[in-house]
């Protein structure tokens, strides 16, 4: 594909088609619950499975905010990290993007994804996964992060960028 423009079709996030690539984090209307706080507060468990214990990493909680990104949009790289699993939360209910590619040595362009995740939907990248950086829509917007730390001075995060092909994210009515 080199010399080429690639645009992104933009899907909408479903437990289903994100399978692949990890978990969508929401409670829906027909996720299993139970009552705690004396009832006063509904609990759905096991939403995602936190993957950060790998060569003694710890699980991390963070706030991340997150400046807006203009559509369309120039996907010019994804990053992967292969000691953990990632999770991003919004907490601002605003529509974001996330662009994912299988696991595997290099993120292949044909295989590029696009999902519009709803303010009320997060994702858990598994272990290994191909995904663009945070992709906040329309205004700032911040996020709660659980990943793995390491150990002082470990980096975990391997980009790959493309070289020739041009990737693009359209505009959408949702941004």
């Amino acid at each position: 594909m080199d010399g080429q423009r690639v645009i992104l079709s933009v899907e909408p996030l479903t437990a289903r088609e994100f399978a692949p690539y990890g978990e969508v984090i929401e409670a829906r209307e027909d996720t299993p619950f139970h009552a705690i706080n004396r009832g006063f507060a509904r609990r759905s468990d096991s939403l995602a499975a936190i993957d950060t214990a790998a060569a003694g990493g710890t699980t991390a909680v963070a706030i991340v905010q997150a400046v807006p990104r203009a559509l369309p949009f120039n996907v010019v790289m994804l990053e992967r990290h292969l000691l953990g699993s990632q999770a991003w939360v919004p907490l601002s209910a605003r529509p974001w993007l996330v662009v994912v590619a299988p696991a595997g040595s290099v993120p292949e362009v044909s295989a590029l994804r696009c999902f519009l995740c709803s303010g009320g939907q997060g994702v858990n990248y598994a272990r290994g996964t191909w995904h663009h950086p945070l992709l906040a829509l329309g205004a700032e917007s911040d996020f709660l992060v659980i990943d793995r730390a390491g150990p002082s001075g470990e980096v975990d995060c391997e980009e790959h960028a493309w070289h020739g092909t041009t990737v693009w994210i359209p505009a959408i009515s949702a941004a």
